[in-house]
């Protein structure tokens, strides 16, 4: 018999680093690990920013106008098209329903392939911050006609899938939430000579802020908060972790701020944990990577109350939710566990103890599980 084949559809696999292509680079190397042939279909980039997992098949894409860092596909040429037929998968999962991942919709159609689709970026909470709002309700017409034509949609987490069963999406919504890496993301990782490093002293309480720096992350939040808490607090010092566009014009806004750029595996992790207070405002993720990441490491999390977030923070226990537009909540929660130690601790270690539960082997067992329903009932049917 022959391995189970999938064909993965993507619109970022290797041309930027994120919780998207971080996630599906870890599920590519899952699946050749436990059996599965691969076949990824994804933005071809002159200068990938990571080496990707598996078999990768580039498909020709442009620059995103206003955001060339971006790439987009413009359709699925003939002879990638070909290497798919050529693979012959048993199952094609789309990651992204840009262009690419339509043709791979009609594509898998016409052929009578079971198709899945797993939900990473919340599409529709991106367009206040591009002043595209009159395109809300448009996009939910397409997502609604292509997730109907899924067998499931995989879902990050609970608040996620409340709110895509109230746009009734016509699939069977599956919960996948995502993991995290809970031997690297470690309060062991702590490192007061790096602190020092960056001018920071020892009883400084850090408070920092992990992503990819672009404006739809609530930058002008981050902006405000940091200025607002080390006025009112002289303990209070502030670190940025990550780059992005957005990088220099916030840097200025922010000449107090220590600003590390890019950091990636242990030193990502030193970073965490070397830090005392997560702060992430952003409402656009479908699940928190970094806020997860940041509690893995001991910290306690002040975050918007997203999907992305309340099924990971526990409001008063593990840290604070605020409305991403409540900059009131967020200074007020930020001060009181800067100028409390206890309860800073008492955080940090519930912080630690709910990460445990989100090891991703766990988590992608899950997934294979819910291929497997898929791949059987076919079977069943003599494909």
């Amino acid at each position: 018999m022959r391995k189970p084949r999938i064909a993965l559809f993507t619109g970022n696999y290797n041309h930027i680093r994120d919780g998207v292509s971080n996630t599906l680079n870890r599920l590519v190397a899952y699946l050749g690990k436990s059996g599965y042939d691969v076949l990824v279909f994804g933005p071809w980039s002159p200068r990938p920013a990571m080496q990707h997992e598996g078999n990768y098949v580039p498909v020709y894409a442009i620059p995103s106008p206003g955001r060339p860092e971006y790439r987009i596909t413009m359709g699925f040429p003939s002879a990638e098209k070909q290497k798919l037929r050529d693979f012959d998968p048993d199952l094609i999962h789309i990651a992204t329903p840009d262009l690419l991942g339509f043709r791979a919709l009609r594509f898998a159609m016409k052929n009578e392939i079971p198709v899945v689709s797993s939900y990473h970026t919340h599409f529709s909470s991106y367009l206040k911050y591009y002043r595209l709002g009159f395109l809300k309700k448009p996009l939910w017409t397409y997502l609604r006609w292509f997730y109907r034509n899924c067998e499931h949609l995989y879902v990050p987490s609970p608040a996620t899938m409340q709110e895509l069963r109230r746009e009734k999406l016509g699939c069977e919504l599956k919960l996948w939430s995502r993991g995290v890496d809970i031997n690297l993301f470690n309060p062991a990782q702590r490192d007061q000579a790096w602190r020092r490093s960056l001018g920071f002293s020892d009883d400084d309480i850090v408070v920092v802020f992990v992503s990819r720096l672009v404006w739809e992350k609530n930058l002008d939040m981050v902006t405000s908060i940091f200025r607002k808490i080390t006025s009112l607090n002289s303990s209070a010092r502030t670190l940025v972790v990550g780059d992005g566009p957005a990088r220099s014009k916030l840097a200025k806004s922010l000449p107090d701020t220590v600003f590390t750029g890019f950091l990636g595996g242990r030193e990502l992790a030193r970073a965490y944990a070397s830090s005392d207070v997560f702060f992430f405002p952003s409402d656009t993720e479908t699940f928190g990577n970094v806020t997860l990441e940041a509690m893995s490491s001991g910290l306690p999390a002040v975050v918007a109350r997203a999907v992305g977030n309340i099924s990971l923070v526990d409001d008063g226990q593990t840290g604070y939710l605020a409305g991403a537009t409540d900059e009131d909540r967020f200074t007020k929660c930020l001060l009181e566990i800067i100028g409390n130690s206890d309860l800073q601790k008492i955080m940090a270690d519930l912080s630690r103890k709910k990460a445990l539960s989100y090891d991703w082997d766990r988590m992608l067992d899950q997934l294979l599980s819910y291929y497997n329903e898929i791949l059987t009932f076919n079977n069943h049917k003599g494909r």
